[in-house]
């Protein structure tokens, strides 16, 4: 079967977008060969998305309307050509992360390439998953890489010392390239430097207590699931780069976990109106699909997060994040109503008469 032309530039794409990903992360990688590599991957994406719409992305001549010729072929719209026809907005996260590696692309001398990945790190990571976004967006599911990358180890940043190490080589950058990029985001609104958009941060956490089938090696967790104060911690150990280091405990299953006669319980003490485990609870955790029915093939398959399954007294216990998650669901009347489709049962007050004195 003959594939259109727009499939084999994405392929071309493709095939740079892999091979940037392990100059990155090959311990003896190139950083500007991972720079190079996108940049092409990024500028062939994007013409397969114009050649697949039909859009003529070819400099013509202002006067006569032709087509700018080289070596007999018409002369294609480089990279940034391409990012502003396709981003039109000149604050759009994606295109800011992507002309920011325009720049540095020829800027990077080779003896400084390490510290320029360690102050990079975080747009360089925005820029590969704004590309795989961009061409599964537009492409579909079917052209994803996401079956082909792996998680990258390493040792480097899990120690303070290792930190340390890390923070001394980005102060050692030349000044003109840390100028480059400062100058860059001077006039960026403080709210797109902090979109993962345009640089991606995370936060990595050990994962303690009891494994289950449906885990994963990194699981990813949305802010907004998180209390204030887990939010506000969270927040600010990005921006302060705190390294969390932690004792060696030994593990005490559902540390921390309780029953839904607990949940039900802890729930209606914040709420107006009643909560029971046999009724609202029940119907949340089924509704919400946090995990399986009783008697379930795999009683495993919970959502960590809120529930997992203990096998020694064949029952299932919940976390405080499913009680913060119960009470945003549903945590005045009218959220109750929205949620259940009926009308709260209203705790009675119960007032207690004086004696005549």
């Amino acid at each position: 079967m003959a594939h259109p032309r727009w499939h084999h530039i994405l392929m071309e794409s493709q095939r740079h977008a892999l091979k940037a990903l392990d100059e990155w992360n090959c311990s003896s990688g190139d950083y500007s060969d991972f720079l190079t590599h996108m940049h092409k991957a990024w500028h062939y994406l994007l013409h397969a998305e114009f050649h697949r719409a039909n859009i003529d992305y070819h400099y013509r001549d202002a006067r006569t309307g032709r087509h700018q010729m080289i070596d007999g072929e018409p002369k294609a719209w480089d990279l940034e050509k391409c990012l502003k026809e396709r981003f039109l907005g000149s604050g759009d996260r994606v295109r800011l992360n992507a002309e920011l590696f325009v720049a540095l692309r020829n800027k990077v001398e080779h003896r400084y390439e390490h510290n320029l990945r360690i102050v990079t790190g975080g747009r360089a990571q925005a820029y590969v998953i704004n590309y795989e976004q961009e061409m599964a967006g537009h492409f579909g599911a079917g052209y994803s890489l996401a079956d082909r990358l792996r998680f990258p180890l390493s040792v480097q940043a899990l120690t303070a010392d290792g930190y340390e190490e890390m923070r001394k080589a980005a102060r050692q950058l030349p000044r003109k390239t840390r100028d480059l990029v400062a100058r860059y985001e001077a006039g960026i609104d403080p709210s797109v430097l902090d979109d993962p958009r345009y640089d991606y941060r995370v936060r990595l956490v050990p994962i303690t207590g009891s494994k289950t089938d449906a885990d994963l090696a990194v699981n990813f967790v949305k802010l907004d699931d998180l209390t204030e104060d887990e939010r506000r911690t969270m927040v600010e150990a990005g921006r302060s780069g705190t390294v969390i280091t932690r004792d060696r405990h030994v593990e005490v299953a559902d540390l921390n976990r309780m029953r839904p006669t607990q949940v039900a319980a802890r729930v209606e003490e914040q709420l107006p109106f009643r909560f029971s485990a046999s009724r609202e609870h029940a119907e949340m955790w089924k509704r919400l699909r946090i995990r399986p029915v009783k008697g379930s093939d795999n009683p495993y398959a919970t959502v960590p997060r809120y529930c997992s399954y203990n096998e020694a007294f064949d029952q299932y216990v919940y976390t405080q994040a499913w009680i913060n998650k119960i009470l945003k669901e549903i945590g005045t009347a009218e959220l109750y109503r929205a949620f259940f489709g009926r009308e709260p049962r209203m705790k009675t007050r119960v007032v207690a008469s004086r004696e005549a004195a």
